[in-house]
This record gives C-alpha cells, sequence and structure tokens, in this order.
C-alpha cells in the first residue's frame, strides 16, 4: 500500500510540473500540493 501511495504522489507531481510548464499554473500548484500531501512523506489521507 505504500508502495502506490509513493507512485500515486510521484504521478500527481509529475502531472503537475507538466501543467505549470503548460501554464496551467493554479492546476500545477494544486496537483503538487495533493501529490505532496498523499506521498509517504507528506500527511497521508489513507493511514
Amino acid at each position: 500500500m505504500e508502495f502506490l501511495l509513493w507512485l500515486l504522489a510521484v504521478v500527481l507531481v509529475v502531472s503537475g510540473i507538466v501543467a505549470l510548464v503548460r501554464r496551467q499554473v493554479l492546476w500545477g500548484i494544486v496537483l503538487i500540493v495533493i501529490g505532496l500531501l498523499v506521498g509517504p512523506g507528506g500527511v497521508s489521507m489513507f493511514s
């Protein structure tokens, strides 16, 4: 389960960075913040 959360966090952060590159600043910031919250290093919503 922890690996899946880590993988989900990585996907969210990468998607956020891609959104920032495409000049979708708000969406990119939201994705990065959610990715940091979901990841095992952050405050996980599932544990």
